[in-house]
């Protein structure tokens, strides 16, 4: 027996196909697709399958971003690409944008402080038992790319205070001072946009959007020592991540396959 034919919806309205085009173009601009030009409109109508008003309407969304410049008898131009930042691997800022420039960090706090009770649970400190707080403004070059708040245990951040934090990852000072490897993180991301004070420090518009990532970091024994709250700017940072399917999914997958197959 054929099966049921599955009922066609639509027409796909302009809007969303600019979207879909500006979606698949912005990917293109931060993989390094374009030197600096992007194709012409009709070029991209070609390419796309749509309208050129459709590509104009994509491509004011990407401007809108401040991802291009367009001008009339120039065309349109990347003006500028966003840091990809991995999900799947546990480094430090420096560590990631090495290769790209310069990260230097402006420390605004590093003390040690009563640590509000979540953060106390998540380093399982003792009942009173202080944290070590690090606030550091993170430059990459002259751009402020994100705003860090770090809590630490105490046998490990009162060290990692007295070090270099103006040029260092915490990552790094982490593993020099516990003598081996950072182990693993959790982690939660989520997009948030900016409160004033963020802004201001950012250099970013009141309500701009920002990414705040919280990661708990653990040594090789799983013991945790970095809890990290962190505001990155939306506009500068690409999270990227390899992901695999979990293998009982694919295996019930194949079981419901056998049954209907018997």
């Amino acid at each position: 027996m054929s099966p049921e034919p599955v009922p066609l919806r639509g027409p796909i309205r302009r809007a969303d196909r600019a979207r879909q085009v500006a979606d698949i173009v912005r990917q293109q601009i931060h993989a390094g697709a374009f030197d600096s030009a992007l194709p012409s409109e009709p070029e991209l109508a070609a390419e796309f399958t749509v309208s050129r008003n459709t590509v104009r309407d994509a491509l004011a969304l990407l401007k809108d971003e401040g991802l291009i410049e367009r001008a009339p008898k120039i065309g349109t131009h990347v003006a500028r690409r966003k840091y990809d930042h991995g999900l799947d691997t546990l480094l430090g800022l420096k560590e990631t944008l090495r290769g790209h420039g310069e990260v230097r960090n402006e420390v605004r706090v590093a003390m040690r402080v009563n640590p509000p009770p979540t953060v106390a649970r998540k380093l399982q400190l003792e009942p009173g038992q202080q944290a070590v707080y690090i606030e550091r403004l993170r430059y990459f070059g002259d751009l402020p790319l994100s705003l860090d708040l770090t809590y630490l245990v105490p046998d490990i951040g009162d060290e990692v205070i007295t070090r270099d934090l103006e040029t260092n990852d915490v990552f790094a000072l982490i593993e020099q001072i516990s003598g081996g490897p950072l182990g693993a993180a959790d982690l939660a991301l989520e997009a948030i946009t900016a409160d004033a004070h963020s802004a201001a420090t950012l250099q970013l518009p009141e309500g701009g959007a920002v990414l705040l990532l919280e990661r708990l970091t653990k040594l090789e024994d799983g013991r945790p020592v970095d809890l990290e709250y962190i505001r990155m700017r939306g506009d500068r940072i690409t999270m990227r991540g390899s992901l695999a399917r979990p293998p009982e999914r694919t295996d019930a997958l194949l079981g419901a396959e056998t049954w209907r197959l018997i």
